[in-house]
C-alpha cells in the first residue's frame, strides 16, 4: 500500500488501514482482481435468479420472504425497498464513522459474494475520494445489517438524497449509480457501518493499550515502585500470555533505571498491573482480529457461490462475534482504567512522591487535586458502557427474525469508552510527568526517555494553581505518540 493511497481488494483490508481512510487524505482506489469478482458475483447471482427463488432478488424480505415479485413489479421492487429501509433516526453519526463504512462496504462488494453490480464500485470509491458522505443517523441497527445507513447511500447514488460535504458541508451532487433493482437488498444486507466503527475502535484500542504501559512505568519512577512484580519467575509461574508481555514490556521500558524501591510492596496499581492490563492486551488483539477477519469476509446473505454457480441463504450476517469481543474489550479496558485511576492517587499523596500534597506549590495550593475527580468522572463512564450490549436481543419482522446481538451498539459503547479511557489516562500522564519533574529526575535512557521528552515538550511546566483543562487534551493528545514509541509488545512465546 502506497502511504498516500489505498487499494481496496476484497481481502486485504485491516483496521489500520479502516482508520487511515476515515481519517487521513488518502486516495481510494480499487484493484482489477477485486473488480474481477465481484464481476463474477453479479454474473453468478442474475444467472441463479433466472432459475430460482433468490431471497431479495425475487422475492420479498423479512417477512415477507415467501413472497414472489412478479416480473412485472421487478424494476420498482428494488425502489420501493430502499425507499423505505432509509428511515434511521436520531443524529447523524461523526463523518469518519461514515467514511470507514464506505470503505468497508467497498471492500465487502470487492470480495465477490454479494452479486451487486460491479459498476457501484467505482462511485463508492469516487465519495469516498471527493469527500462526499450520505446522511447516516444514529439510529437504526442492532447487528444484523446496518439496513438504513447502506439504503441512505443507495438513494444517494440514485440522486433521491443529496451527498454531504458540499460547501459548508452541506448538501452536494455527487457521484451516481443505478442500482439494478434486482441489487437493491444485496447492496444494503451489510454490517458495515458497524463494522467501520468497530474497525475504528479496534484501532484505537491497540494505540491505548500500548499507550497504558508507557504512562505506567512513568507513574512507577514517579513514585519509586519496586520492580519486583514485574521479574520472569512471577510471570512464569503464572503464564497468561498478556500478562507476561505487559510484565515483559515494563522490564523493557525501566531497563535503564533501577532506583532502590521507595516500599517493601507497592499498592495494586503497580503490583498487579500485568495481571490487570494483560487481559486488556489480549481482548484488544482478539478483537481486532476478530474484526478484520468481518471486514474481509464475503458475508453476505444470500452468499453468492461464483465457484459452486449457486447461491446460499444463510447466517453470516450476525454479528456476534463482533459484538461479543468487542464487550469483553470494554470491560477489560474497565479494568485497567480503575487501576489507572489507583496510580494517579498515589501521586497526589506526599507519602509516594515526597512533594507537597497534590503536587501543589504550597502547602494549602490544590495543585493536581482536580485530576482525580476528571479521572473518576471519566472511569464512571467507562464503568457504564461495559455493561454487555449483547445481554439484549429483540424478535422483529413478525417473529422470522427472532434474534439480535446488538453489535452495533457494542461498536459506538467502545467508541465512547474509549473517549473517557484517554482522558483518564491523559490525567495519569499530566500528574506522572510534573512529579518526575518537580523530584528533578527523567527516565535514563530507551524510549522511556524520549517519551518523557515528548510529554515534557508539550506539556505546561508551571505548579502554580492554574486551568488544567488545556494539559489534559495535550497529554491525551500525545498518547498516540506515546504508542508509536513504545511499540506493542511482542506476543510471548
Amino acid at each position: 500500500m502506497e502511504h498516500s493511497r489505498i487499494v481496496i481488494d476484497g481481502t486485504g483490508l485491516d483496521c489500520g488501514l479502516v482508520a487511515r481512510a476515515a481519517r487521513t487524505d488518502v486516495m481510494i482506489a480499487i484493484s482489477p482482481a477485486g473488480l474481477d469478482r465481484a464481476r463474477a458475483a453479479a454474473e453468478t447471482a442474475r444467472a441463479v435468479a433466472a432459475e430460482r427463488p433468490v431471497y431479495g432478488r425475487t422475492t420479498g424480505v423479512g417477512a415477507n420472504r415467501m413472497v414472489n415479485v412478479e416480473w412485472e413489479d421487478a424494476d420498482a421492487h428494488g425502489l420501493r425497498l430502499l425507499r423505505s429501509h432509509a428511515a434511521g433516526a436520531g443524529p447523524l453519526v461523526a463523518p469518519e464513522i461514515v467514511r470507514a463504512m464506505l470503505t468497508v462496504r467497498l471492500n465487502q462488494l470487492a470480495a465477490g459474494g454479494s452479486g451487486v453490480d460491479p459498476g457501484v464500485l467505482q462511485p463508492l470509491a469516487d465519495a469516498l475520494n471527493l469527500g462526499l458522505l450520505p446522511p447516516v443517523p444514529v439510529y437504526g441497527a442492532i447487528g444484523t445489517g446496518d439496513l438504513t445507513a447502506l439504503a441512505s447511500t443507495a438513494l444517494c447514488l440514485l440522486g433521491e438524497r443529496a451527498w454531504l460535504g458540499g460547501v459548508d458541508d452541506g448538501p452536494a451532487r455527487g457521484p451516481g449509480f443505478r442500482l439494478r433493482s434486482s441489487d437493491a437488498l444485496a447492496f444494503i444486507s451489510s454490517n458495515a457501518a458497524t463494522l467501520g466503527e468497530a474497525a475504528l475502535a479496534a484501532a484505537d484500542l491497540r494505540t491505548l493499550v500500548a499507550a497504558s504501559t508507557a504512562v505506567a512505568a512513568l507513574s512507577l519512577l514517579a513514585v519509586r515502585g519496586s520492580e519486583e512484580p514485574y521479574v520472569p519467575a512471577v510471570h512464569d509461574a503464572c503464564p497468561h500470555p498478556g500478562q507476561q508481555e505487559v510484565a515483559a514490556a515494563m522490564r523493557a521500558l525501566l531497563a535503564f533505571d533501577h532506583p532502590a524501591p521507595g516500599r517493601i510492596q507497592d499498592p495494586y496499581g503497580y503490583r498487579a498491573f500485568p495481571q490487570v492490563h494483560g487481559p486488556a492486551l489480549e481482548a484488544a488483539r482478539y478483537a481486532e482480529g476478530v474484526v478484520t477477519r468481518e471486514i474481509n469476509a464475503r458475508a453476505e446473505n444470500p452468499l453468492v457461490d461464483v465457484a459452486g454457480r449457486t447461491v446460499w441463504h444463510n447466517g453470516n450476517f450476525h454479528t456476534a462475534y463482533v459484538g461479543l469481543a468487542l464487550d469483553a474489550a470494554r470491560a477489560a479496558l474497565f479494568q485497567t482504567m480503575a487501576l489507572s485511576a489507583a496510580r494517579l492517587g498515589t501521586l497526589t499523596e506526599p507519602s509516594f512522591t515526597g512533594l507537597y500534597p497534590f503536587q501543589a506549590a504550597t502547602e494549602a495550593s490544590s495543585g493536581i487535586m482536580i485530576l482525580e475527580y476528571v479521572a473518576h468522572s471519566a472511569l464512571a463512564d467507562v464503568r457504564r458502557l461495559a455493561t454487555p450490549a449483547a445481554l439484549g436481543s429483540a424478535v422483529l419482522s413478525r417473529g422470522v427474525e427472532e434474534h439480535a446481538g446488538f453489535s452495533t451498539q457494542a461498536a459506538r459503547a467502545t467508541t465512547d469508552a474509549l473517549a473517557a479511557y484517554r482522558i483518564g489516562l491523559g490525567c495519569e500522564l499530566v500528574a506522572a510527568v510534573r512529579a518526575l519533574r518537580l523530584q528533578g529526575r527523567a527516565p535514563a535512557g530507551g524510549p522511556l526517555k524520549d517519551g518523557y521528552d515528548l510529554a515534557a515538550q508539550v506539556l505546561d511546566e508551571r505548579v502554580e494553581d492554574r486551568p488544567l483543562d488545556a494539559d489534559i487534551a495535550a497529554a491525551a493528545d500525545l498518547l498516540p505518540r506515546l504508542a508509536e514509541l513504545i511499540g506493542e509488545p511482542d506476543p510471548a512465546p
